[in-house]
């Protein structure tokens, strides 16, 4: 069990993170480098991204019984991601976690695993 396996139970329902799922996709369509990355209608990533997160921190295996193993970075190869997407990602996911209460006691170790999920992400050179 590692510390992002809690979190969760500790901030106890779906919604916080269907709420950071909702701001992160906010900076995704501001952004002129990831927006292009998606298809117009955001719904289903965001869908995904929500469940995987859930999943990944405690929560609902519901992502890995709709889409099996998460496999992120076999899934994000169709997409080419250097540098920049990886700063704007990184962008996007950092102002989420400032406007969700819920994450904030969890910052440090959120950071360092969206900073290393970012970075592994990567498929592009510089």
């Amino acid at each position: 069990m590692d510390a992002l396996s809690v979190i969760y139970e500790q901030v106890g329902s779906e919604e916080p993170f269907y709420r950071l799922v909702e701001h992160f996709y906010q900076g995704v369509e501001a952004s002129s480098v990831l927006r292009p990355l998606y298809p117009k209608d955001l719904s289903e990533a965001k869908s995904k991204l929500a469940k995987y997160l859930i999943y990944r921190m405690g929560g609902s295996q519901a992502y890995v019984q709709e889409r099996g193993h998460p496999r992120m970075r076999a899934r994000h190869m169709p997409f080419k991601i250097g540098m920049k997407e990886r700063d704007a990602w990184l962008l996007a996911m950092n102002s989420a976690l400032d406007q969700t209460e819920e994450f904030k006691p969890f910052r440090a170790e959120l950071d360092a695993f969206f900073e290393h999920f970012a970075t592994f992400m990567i498929n592009q050179p510089n």
